[in-house]
């Protein structure tokens, strides 16, 4: 089970807020726990980070979509670390956002911040982040009931090897931009009605690195990357579903001029089952036994997801008698919740006959005994399902 707390607690709205009042919320959430507000202060630090990640996800639809559905299961593929948030989370990641979030200079109005390297309140982290990646898993219904670990060759930009991902010849090879001075930031001054007014925009020539190359890597181009791959290790949570996608954070292309990574976002797909259906946490399985076993009775032998159980088929059993085998289903992805293998039993009628079993039937088709009696037939189908879930 997740300690994590939920995202729309550590921001204090609605699970029907709008998109500008997760913003307003987070706004007001980060100024609170800001690090230059709070030096040294682990705990306001790790708020400060809890509500980065809970920004991250609710402000996007996709993403909030799993997680309404899913909880941190479809936000967080990878429970062994790497996945979104917490202690996890990149400050400089962080920092990057705010001039979308806030405004350019937010930050550097109010506290003067250094944040992400170098001379400028407002510089941004270095380069530009990375896309994120898709790819499909397909699963046994045993992996999904188990959990699974799948270690997969992805096939992405990487940073480059010969220059560390700055895409510049060597660490001397940079020089502060000359449009902003190495600021990061350009400020215009402009005469209105109201007087003059002052705007801070990034940078347009170093796009608020705050320096430019000058000689480029001469392997990946200044890039900071080149397209290869990489063996990725996903851990997959036990209960998930066909259509589900997982995030794991910082393992999609790799950003350029040492921007950070994009994320590998993971779609489940269910790798259909010879024998077994899948009905939510359930699993449903079609038994055929013969007349006479559903006269006489009968034991038999059924697939599970697990392997094979052994069932008594009682004397008289009808057909479309439904028998449960209590646990046998799927685990829920965000609870202690598991499942059942549900059993339908249909009774035969063969298709062909001998002489013999022809005039055996047709003298039984007198007797009471083989007569329809709806007094003590079963109950219905609905009836019977509505039963086995009350």
């Amino acid at each position: 089970m997740s300690t994590k707390r939920d995202y729309y607690e550590i921001l204090a709205v609605a699970k029907t807020a709008s998109q500008d009042e997760i913003k307003k919320a987070y706004r007001k959430v980060a100024m609170q726990y800001h690090p230059d507000r709070n030096p040294d202060n682990k705990e306001a630090e790790e708020k400060f980070k809890e509500a980065a990640e809970a920004y991250e996800v609710l402000s996007d639809a996709d993403k909030r979509a799993q997680y309404d559905r899913f909880g941190h299961a479809g936000v967080n593929g990878n429970r062994g670390g790497g996945g979104y948030g917490g202690g996890n989370m990149n400050m400089d990641d962080i920092f990057s956002n705010f001039g979308d979030i806030f405004g350019d200079d937010i930050f550097g109005s109010f506290f003067g911040g250094n944040r992400g390297g170098g001379g400028g309140g407002g510089r941004r982290a270095r380069g530009t982040r990375g896309s994120n990646l898709r790819i499909k898993i397909r699963l046994t219904y045993e992996e999904i009931a188990k959990g699974a670990n799948k270690k997969i060759k992805v096939k992405k930009y990487v940073p480059c090897q010969h220059c560390g991902g700055l895409g510049a010849k060597d660490k001397n090879a940079f020089q502060n931009c000359g449009t902003c001075g190495g600021s990061g930031q350009v400020r215009k001054v402009t005469q209105t009605f109201l007087g003059q007014m002052q705007t801070v925009t990034t940078c347009p020539t170093c796009h608020g690195e705050g320096q430019t190359i000058t000689s480029k890597c001469g392997h990946c181009k200044g890039e900071g990357r080149m397209y290869g791959e990489e063996m990725v290790n996903i851990d997959i949570p036990a209960g998930v579903q066909e259509g589900m996608q997982l995030s794991l954070s910082g393992k999609g292309n790799a950003g350029e001029r040492g921007g950070a990574p994009g994320d590998l976002l993971i779609l489940i797909e269910e790798e259909p089952h010879p024998e077994l259906q899948r009905d939510g946490l359930n699993v449903a399985y079609d038994l055929y036994i013969s007349f006479s076993d559903a006269v006489f009775g009968t034991q038999v032998e059924v697939p599970t997801i697990d392997g094979k159980a052994k069932i008594k088929i009682p004397p008289g059993t009808q057909s479309g008698k439904i028998f449960r085998l209590k646990g046998k289903g799927f685990p829920s992805v965000n609870s202690y919740e598991k499942g059942d293998q549900l059993i339908h039993v249909n009774v035969w009628t063969p298709q062909q006959v001998s002489a013999e079993e022809k005039a055996f039937l047709e003298k039984a088709q007198s007797s009471e005994n083989f007569k329809p009696n709806p007094e003590k037939s079963e109950k219905g189908f609905f009836e019977k399902v509505r039963d086995i879930f009350s």
